[in-house]
């Protein structure tokens, strides 16, 4: 989430390589707080079949809570020091999202996986960007980005000696979220449209990474149909009917198509999020700024259900895995349904 004006932080405002390491991870039990530090090497990833074959059949659900608690607790531990960008840490969630990308056989859209931005001058920062290529022989030529900064605030003032703000919500939820999708686009391979998965750096230095990509894409003339962008989605909202807000939400119908494709109210409106203009804020806004397409961020950030807005408290012990895996779940037909629809169905208003 980009950084903010303190004003606006007193509402909690949302805008918010190494050796390879191994997409295994699990919980330290012996850390009081659960959540940091211990790697497991050498597991091997479930395969998903036999998930796909039961969402596609209604018997069952693609992503569990354990799928996205191994996300988490490796890219929320302390031995990635807050992803800062530019640091050894990030470089290792880099790695981490890279080999996500090769296990599900989705291919690197650039000649690397890691795209270095050029417009980021205070060391080496890249995007991990990854495609998979539409099946339909017309329709694979319009693309689909799913999008969310990993990219976090590295070391800072902390609290009883902890200075490491390991930004589980903003955005290593937005992060899982992602992967989580493309592990079941890489495994189905029904996908009429090309997408592409972008995992964006220095988000939190002015949106720099989304920034970089927008202006290269434009640059090679792509028929982009929507940038669908996850941020701070690692809590469910408070008294609310539906599971999940958009940024931009009368700009669009992505609302109702949303809602229409997951068959109940996953989608609603937020005041806040016009309030503060939030759909300036987030990694969607370089690509509405450079293609004129639908370009918005799904959140449940809701300025009530999360005090920890880049503190070191925004740690994966706060966040609901079983609330995550739910909205992968359920927003899985959604993409299926925006991405192989014959026709460009999502429009700006």
């Amino acid at each position: 989430m980009k950084q903010i004006s303190t004003v606006f932080l007193s509402f909690l405002v949302l805008s918010c390589g190494g050796a390879k390491v191994d997409q295994s991870t699990v919980l330290n039990p012996t850390n009081p707080k659960g959540v940091k530090g211990q790697v497991v090497t050498n597991a091997t990833v479930e395969k998903t079949e036999s998930k796909i074959s039961a969402l596609k059949t209604g018997t069952g659900s693609f992503t569990t809570s354990g799928d996205i608690e191994t996300s988490m607790s490796f890219l929320t531990s302390d031995e990635l020091q807050g992803r800062d960008t530019g640091s050894d840490g990030i470089a290792k969630a880099a790695d981490f999202i890279q080999n996500v990308f090769e296990e599900y056989n989705i291919a690197p859209y650039f000649a690397s996986y890691r795209d270095i931005l050029s417009n980021y001058s205070d060391g080496t920062a890249y995007n991990v960007v990854g495609f998979l290529p539409g099946t339909d022989e017309k329709l694979k030529n319009e693309i689909v980005i799913i999008g969310a900064h990993y990219d976090h605030i590295g070391i800072i003032s902390g609290n009883d000696g902890d200075t490491i703000a390991n930004g589980a919500n903003d955005n290593a939820s937005g992060t899982t979220t992602v992967l989580e999708f493309a592990k079941y686009f890489g495994e189905l391979k029904g996908n009429k449209r090309s997408i592409v998965f972008a995992l964006f750096s220095a988000e939190e230095k002015g949106l720099m990474g989304s920034k970089h990509l927008a202006e290269k894409l434009k640059n090679e003339n792509i028929e982009l149909y929507a940038m669908l962008n996850f941020e701070m989605v690692g809590v469910p909202m408070v008294d609310k009917d539906h599971s999940l807000y958009l940024t931009g939400y009368e700009l669009s119908n992505l609302a109702e198509v949303s809602n229409r494709y997951a068959n109940k109210k996953l989608v609603g409106f937020l005041p806040k999020a016009k309030e503060f203009n939030l759909f300036r804020r987030s990694d969607n806004a370089p690509f509405h700024d450079a293609f004129n397409v639908p370009s918005q961020t799904y959140s449940s950030f809701d300025f009530t259900n999360f005090g920890e807005y880049h503190k070191v408290g925004d740690e994966a012990s706060l966040m609901d895995y079983n609330y995550m895996a739910k909205v992968v779940n359920d927003v899985i037909p959604v993409l299926t349904g925006i991405i192989n629809s014959p026709i460009k169905e999502v429009k700006y208003n």
